[in-house]
């Protein structure tokens, strides 16, 4: 009994606190603007009791008013500050967002930014559709002769837990540059097909999407592959080199062979069960620590949504099951002991942060830490693809374009070729 009147007690400060609280807006924001990732809680922990402590000071007792026997209690003193310091320290993390919505088995439900077409194709004894924006360039006559990529194509692949729609920040950059874009949902993703069987090899998304472009008239583009896409860009570089113009790699995986560095092999069913759990807090977690280099802001928030919603939707099963093929693909398929076969030109975008390495936890802990080392990663690339460029952020993680929309565009436009 004692116990749930200390926790009743606790949560009813809290209460009284944040109503104090909002009479100086200016440390909440101070507070919010301390950017901290999980690695530096205790920081944070400390800034909510200095803030705290501040907020009783500089009011003579201000807080106090609201709970007039504070004073005459240590114990609900004491309890007073921890109530508040805990509520503060919300602030600063990624906090849960209302409960996600669901979605279809093709994102029904979920509008991208712009308008979504279908390619209708046969892949391996079955009807299948690859969805697709396709967006023409804007305000080109604004542009200067030299910046103008009139009749250029920029071809935008999405990584495994992302979209086309995700990519919007790159679309709009590229199309304010002259060029036409094309972003697909890769089949098995988002707004495309998501079969009952399919073999996935990257060879056979490389295909797909090289059909895509066929269709549209494309035959020659620049690629640019973040993640998973970049394993898939690789491949279609080297398939269709004399139809590629230039390879961009945005923090690509398949760097390393996790097989070959003593990780585990576990089954489609093993990731399946695995798949099947994943909610919008599990992704919250896994993309503040891994994409966002330990960050998070409210715009990184829709994309958990939308993932979330399409792992929770009535077609779950169907979802997790490609997924699960979807893994064991990236798995057992790494690209760079090809690396040297590349033959276009080829700029590496690295956000040094980075930790991303697949079934890294099925590893042994000695092995584990020296799995995803991104820094070392992206310079052994860049000297196995003849001729490359590489780009490091240091403060960067998985997703630069979405993390530093202004930094990576100006790296990105820079590094096209004229």
């Amino acid at each position: 009994m004692q116990i749930l009147s200390s926790v009743l007690m606790v949560a009813a400060i809290s209460c009284n606190f944040r109503l104090a609280l909002s009479k100086h807006p200016t440390a909440i924001d101070a507070f919010k603007r301390h950017k901290c990732g999980n690695e530096c809680v205790l920081n944070r922990s400390l800034l909510a009791a200095h803030v705290l402590l501040s907020i009783t000071h500089r009011s003579g007792g201000a807080a106090a008013s609201v709970t007039p026997d504070r004073s005459s209690n240590p114990a609900i003193a004491k309890n007073f500050v921890l109530a508040g310091a805990a509520w503060l320290l919300t602030l600063g993390s990624a906090a849960p967002a209302a409960e996600s919505r669901s979605y279809g088995a093709e994102l029904q439900g979920y509008s991208y930014p712009y308008a979504v077409e279908q390619f209708d194709f046969v892949s391996q004894r079955q009807p299948l559709h690859m969805a697709y924006m396709d967006v023409q360039p804007t305000n080109l006559a604004t542009l200067k002769p030299i910046e103008t990529a009139v009749g250029r194509t920029a071809v935008l692949l999405h990584g495994k837990n992302f979209c086309a729609a995700t990519w919007r920040g790159t679309i709009d950059a590229l199309t304010a540059a002259g060029y036409r874009v094309v972003a697909p949902d890769q089949i098995g993703f988002c707004k495309s097909t998501k079969p009952e069987r399919y073999q996935y090899s990257f060879q056979e998304l490389a295909r797909n999407t090289h059909a895509l472009l066929v269709s549209l008239g494309i035959k020659n583009a620049t690629l640019i592959g973040h993640s998973t896409g970049g394993m898939i860009a690789v491949r279609y570089a080297l398939m269709f080199p004399t139809e590629t113009k230039q390879l961009v790699l945005v923090n690509p995986l398949g760097l390393e062979d996790w097989k070959a560095n003593s990780v585990a092999a576990i089954s489609v069913d093993d990731w399946y069960a695995r798949e099947l759990k994943v909610n919008a807090d599990s992704i919250r977690r896994y993309e503040q620590a891994t994409y966002y280099a330990g960050h998070w802001n409210e715009s990184f928030e829709p994309w958990v949504q939308m993932l979330a919603g399409l792992n929770a939707g009535p077609a779950k099963e169907l979802v997790a099951w490609n997924s699960a093929l979807i893994y064991d693909m990236i798995y057992t398929q790494p690209v760079f002991y090809e690396f040297s076969k590349i033959t276009v030109p080829t700029l590496l975008i690295i956000g040094d942060k980075d930790n991303t390495a697949i079934g890294k936890d099925f590893a042994p802990p000695e092995i584990r830490a020296a799995l995803g080392n991104y820094p070392e990663l992206g310079k052994r690339a860049a000297t196995l693809i003849p001729g490359a460029k590489l780009v490091e952020f240091p403060e960067l993680g998985h997703a630069p374009q979405i993390q530093d929309p202004a930094a990576f565009h100006k790296a990105l436009m820079e590094g096209l070729l004229k």
